[in-house]
Order: C-alpha cells, then structure tokens, then sequence
C-alpha cells in the first residue's frame, strides 16, 4: 500500500466527485449537505511511468503496482468539533488517514448550494481548520491533565512530554496547526495522540475549467493562501475528471490531448502526497514477477527487505541494486551488473527513489 488519503472538506465542496475522478468507484453524488454519511473508500493503482517503461524491458508474467486508499469523508461543517453535523464521525475517520486532501470549492456551479451561500475559499479553509484545531485541543489538553498527574506521581519521562504539550497547546491556541509546531525538544509527538492538524495536507482546488485555471479567483485565492501557509495546492477540475474517468484508458488519453491536459488529477495528487509523506518507491523483478513497493524515505535496506517478507529480513544477507535509470540504459539486469552499475549493498544501505533492488537472504 502506498498510502491512505483521506478526502475532507465542507458540505457540497466536491470531495464525492474529485473521489469518483480519483477511483472510478461511483460514490453517490447529490447537491445536498452530508450525502456521505459512511466513508466511501477506493483503492487505486499508483500509476507511475517506471513500471511501464521496467515491464516493457523485462516482460514479465504479472506486473503489481503498488495501491493507494482514498477515504471520502462526510462533509465537516461549522461546530463539528463539539458534534455538530456529523462531526465526531468525521473527526473519527480522519485520524485514521495517513494524510488529508482538503477539498476546496473553486466553482460557482449555480445548482449545487454552497452551505454558507457564497464561494469564498479562505473562509471555508478557516472554518475547517479552526474545527479540526478546536478537536486537537481537547485532545492535548486531556493529555496535559493526565500527563501532568504522571508528573506529580513522580513518573519518569514525562517532564519533556509536558513541555511538548504546552508548546504544541500554545500553537494551536494562536489558530496555527500542530504540524508547524518546533519546539525546544526533539521528541516527536506521541504516535498515539493523532492529532488532525499534525497530518500532511494539501489542498485540492476544484475548479469548472481546468484551461481556465489563471482566470479562476477563487483558486488564486486559495493558492496565495496556501504559499503563506506552506501546503501545496493540487488543481482539478472534479466534475470533468469523473468523466473522463468513466471512459477507456485509450479514449482517456484522447479526451485529455483534446483538452490539453498532460495528467490525470489523480497522477498530481499522488505526486504530490508522496512528497508530504516522505515516500519513495522500489522495485523488485524475480521469477517474471515486477513489483513496486513504497517505503519512507530513509528507509534501510534491511527494512525495505521486512516490508516484502519477513524471512527475507531474519535472512538478509546483501541488497544488490542498479538505479532506474542505468537499468534502463543498459536493458537488463546482466548488462547493469557487467558493467559494473549492479552493487551489492549491506543492511545499512539507504534506498533511493527508482532503485531496483533482488534482495539475497538465508531462509
């Protein structure tokens, strides 16, 4: 699995829509508030060029790209964070994604009603962060009063838990995001504390034109707020990409040239949250069986090995690996390791973007 993206947004922003562009999967889409009651979930193949070019070059029987999990979540509104709408639902979905993909209405569409009766996308991003942040309070300041008993217990170790506590606490009091928090520690934030604001995020931007994008305040707005903010901005045109999604991959291709558009949103989108998660993908070619496989970055080869097969990681004896694209230059893995670009690595090694990696391991 790559990653599990959630969809979130208000009421009517889209999320449904840009989730069936996403997945094909035919999620219900009607124009009134909270038509997503029960999260719809898609998983999708990560399209990704290397793994075509790798198949024509090494034609093996079965090719497996790795999968990407899309939550559409129902629409947040306006007190969520004390339970109104569907708050608790939706706040509860949330914390089980690895990161969040906030749909931001950028189209007039005159017959589906905005929930707040006009398209202003710096007020809806405010609204939904300001209920996610109210959320992320109460969790921390539970915490701080069960911490803080700890403390006075004379618990070991909770003294620099406290401090990362009250400096998160402050951040989220001045209506900034638990992702922007560094403080005076390097202790990372609790992996039980799921904090919404703490998640990667981006924004989705859709839009009615995609070829008018330039000319679409509403996105420029979101943009310029966005850059202040440091979350990048993904635009789709979620009603046309739906479309174009219920066709053949080759009528696909001919309706996107006929637009002008290079990629599909779902392409960008994945581009993009690989990014903010730190993700990077390998493949691995054995017994005309070609495999992607996705890890953070930083992972040790060792690791790598666990995440296929947890024989292989007891095992392990070397990483022998060629790069993306000597592979290609090259043509095959016997030509790469003639010329010397095929080099046996130890458990240390650190695996890099593009790698095609046979992992050599005692049973």
């Amino acid at each position: 699995m790559g990653f599990r993206c959630g969809i979130v947004g208000l009421p009517n922003a889209g999320k449904s829509t840009i989730f069936n562009a996403l997945t094909a999967a035919g999620a219900e889409v009607a124009s009134y508030p909270f038509c997503t009651i029960d999260p719809n979930v898609g998983i999708v193949p990560v399209p990704d060029e290397r793994l075509t070019a790798l198949a024509r070059l090494i034609k093996p029987q079965k090719v497996t790209p790795t999968m990407l999990e899309f939550v559409d979540i129902a629409g947040l509104v306006k007190g969520a964070s004390t339970g109104e709408g569907l708050g608790n639902q939706f706040l509860a979905h949330i914390r089980n994604v690895d990161a969040v993909a906030h749909v931001v209405r950028c189209f007039v569409g005159g017959d589906i009603a905005h929930t707040y009766g006009t398209i202003d996308p710096r007020r809806d991003v405010e609204i939904v962060d300001t209920e996610l942040i109210l959320a992320d309070l109460e969790i921390v300041d539970r915490r701080r009063e069960k911490i803080t008993r700890l403390l006075r217990a004379g618990e070991k170790g909770t003294e620099d838990e406290l401090h990362l506590l009250e400096g998160i606490k402050e951040l989220l009091s001045k209506g900034q995001r638990a992702g922007k928090y560094a403080g005076g520690t390097e202790k990372p934030l609790p992996p039980d504390l799921q904090l919404l604001t703490a998640k990667p995020t981006l924004y989705v931007a859709n839009v009615d034109d995609p070829a008018a994008v330039g000319e679409n305040q509403y996105a420029n707005d979101l943009q310029e707020l966005a850059q202040t903010e440091g979350i990048p901005v993904v635009i789709i045109a979620g009603k046309l990409e739906a479309e174009v999604a219920q066709l053949n991959e080759e009528e696909r291709e001919e309706f996107r040239r006929e637009l002008g558009l290079k990629d599909s949103g779902l392409t960008h989108l994945i581009q993009v949250g690989y990014d903010i998660l730190g993700l990077v993908t390998f493949f691995t070619a054995v017994n005309l069986d070609l495999r992607a496989w996705t890890v953070p970055r930083g992972t040790p080869a060792l690791q790598a090995a666990g995440k296929i097969h947890s024989d292989m990681e007891r095992g392990f004896i070397k990483a022998e690996v060629v790069s993306f694209e000597d592979f290609i230059r090259c043509g095959s893995e016997q030509s790469a390791r003639e010329k010397g670009l095929l080099k046996a690595h130890g458990k240390d090694y650190v695996v890099q973007d593009g790698d095609i990696i046979h992992f050599r391991f005692n049973v």
